[in-house]
């Protein structure tokens, strides 16, 4: 599969444009977006939202670190950092502002404000009919008890940070006592039903989606549950078979992404299960396990579009 993503003659190439790339500090992957970026005579200029800000005295109302009084031709969306309520608030107004002006932006703020509350992906999920296991999201913590206590004879819960990544903070809840305090879990008791089983450890995948295509997937291997790479998991090269291509396809698209690193588990029963979708995936371990440049192929994929002149418009 990955083998035939990049085609060997080169795109046209697009002189003159520059790019936003949205990233928190400029790391391995922003380091290799911009390589890519560059094979087409692209500029991608390393953008950080801190440094952004709306200003309605300005020909667009926005000011963008590192274009002054002008627009970027295109926005990718690699990592933005947390901060306060007000902070990150200000930072997605951009990225919506960005797109009222015209601007294709590869997240724009819907997907990424879907992918980073993990309660909005179950939700918009479950209601696209996408296989998820069943999820809660209360604050109180009274309320979480009566869940556990009323859920948990069927089996374990999971709890996790509501904005959480990379498998930090992640509990298997067997019982009530097993519950973080409320200062522990930021006030929102974020639980999914457990659907993993041992198989001679654990395991789960990851599929990279991007413009409609599964482009590079893996499976995670771990001794322990938490499967992630940055917890331990070990990635191995997999070939998703029919079943979970389809479940990827749909789950990003429900989310509304031109891009997604979609986790899919198998139940007890074999069946293939959403359990998130991420709308700024990291792919340093997928990178380890798949021949093609993983960077090369998502830059591809957004300068066709810029190439063609449209904007594929991603399903809400």
């Amino acid at each position: 599969m990955p083998h035939s993503l990049e085609a060997n003659a080169p795109l046209p190439t697009l002189p003159k444009l520059r790019i936003a790339l949205v990233v928190d500090r400029v790391d391995w992957h922003a380091r290799k977006l911009i390589e890519a970026f560059a094979k087409h005579r692209v500029r991608a200029v390393p953008v950080n939202l801190s440094s952004c800000g709306i200003a309605t005295s300005t020909p667009f109302g926005l000011t963008i670190a590192g274009f002054g009084d002008a627009l970027p031709d295109a926005v990718m969306v690699r990592s933005m950092a947390g901060g306060s309520f007000q902070a990150v608030t200000l930072r997605l107004g951009i990225l919506h502002a960005l797109r009222e002006l015209g601007v294709p932006v590869w997240n724009d703020a819907r997907a990424i404000e879907r992918c980073v509350d993990k309660s909005m992906t179950s939700f918009v999920l479950a209601r696209a009919g996408i296989a998820t296991p069943e999820t809660w999201a209360v604050e109180a913590l009274d309320v979480a008890k009566a869940i556990v206590r009323r859920e948990t004879p069927a089996g374990s819960l999971v709890f996790k940070p509501l904005f959480g990544s990379q498998g930090r903070g992640l509990r298997l809840i067997h019982g009530e006592n097993d519950l973080p305090a409320p200062a522990e879990a930021a006030g929102v008791y974020y639980l999914q039903r457990y659907v993993g089983i041992e198989r001679d450890g654990y395991r789960d995948f990851r599929l990279l989606v991007s413009q409609g295509r599964v482009v590079a997937a893996m499976v995670r291997h771990a001794d322990q549950w938490i499967t992630n790479v940055k917890q331990g998991g070990r990635p191995v090269f997999a070939v998703p078979d029919a079943e979970m291509k389809d479940l990827a396809l749909r789950a990003t698209a429900a989310i509304g992404a031109n891009f997604a690193g979609v986790d899919i588990i198998h139940d007890a029963q074999g069946r293939a299960t959403v359990i998130e979708v991420n709308s700024m995936p990291a792919w340093s371990g997928l990178q380890k396990v798949t021949p093609a440049s993983i960077a090369a192929v998502l830059v591809r994929d957004l300068v066709e579009v810029l190439r063609a002149g449209t904007v594929r418009e991603a399903q809400a």
